[in-house]
């Protein structure tokens, strides 16, 4: 599969976004159950509210399992839907995750004199891009830019990495890129999705309540 070269995005213009807890998980775990699939998402988020992005998850195995197990239980609910039409296009804010590679940056951004502010994943399905974000202070982030072939299927999303830097204000460091795969998303809704990837991580994100742009 060929690399594709892309330019890289600009510096974003908006300010650094505040961490806080989900709009989607508190409107989820105080709202009435409705469907066996608003349950199992329920039961999903409460299960992840605590885990602090899945840093506390990395060292609680019994609870890494629970999560799995929901997963699960959700994406049997969302078999056979098509989940790469347009409605995978969004800013994508990262409500939990095993990518160890993330979490590493989460965990350590102290050690720098800095920490993680919210972790995205942008994806635009008309002009094939995916954009992984990691806002820093001080109008840093740290991005990593792929390009998807066009071999959709169903759930299934190939992509192959081609850019990365750390970028700051009027600074950057290119950094380079690596690897291809697919990831599939097993749950869509208007609210979140629910993905695993050729490595077998999961990732559990929200519609974002702003747009990223390049």
């Amino acid at each position: 599969m060929a690399i594709n070269c892309l330019s890289l995005p600009a510096t974003p213009t908006f300010p650094l976004p505040s961490r806080s807890f989900s709009t989607v998980i508190r409107s989820s775990l105080t709202g009435q159950s409705q469907s066996p699939s608003l349950a199992a998402k329920r039961h999903l988020l409460r299960l992840i509210a605590d885990q602090d992005r899945g840093i506390k998850t990395q060292s609680d195995p019994q609870k890494l399992s629970q999560i799995i197990d929901a997963i699960d239980s959700l994406a049997a609910i969302g078999r056979g839907a098509v989940t790469t039409d347009k409605s995978l296009s969004a800013t994508w804010r990262m409500l939990w995750t095993t990518e160890k590679e993330q979490l590493f940056i989460i965990k350590n951004a102290p050690i720098f004199g800095t920490s993680a502010g919210d972790v995205l994943q942008v994806i635009d399905v008309d002009q094939k891009t995916l954009n992984n974000v990691i806002f820093l202070p001080m109008e840093s982030s740290l991005f990593g830019q792929r390009f998807w072939s066009l071999q959709f299927k169903e759930s299934i999303s190939m992509y192959v990495f081609t850019s990365a830097v750390l970028r700051g204000k009027g600074w950057e460091f290119p950094l380079p890129p690596f690897g291809q795969g697919w990831f599939e998303s097993l749950y869509i809704d208007d609210e979140i999705r629910v993905v695993k990837d050729i490595r077998q991580d999961y990732l559990i994100v929200e519609r974002a309540p702003y747009s990223w742009k390049e």
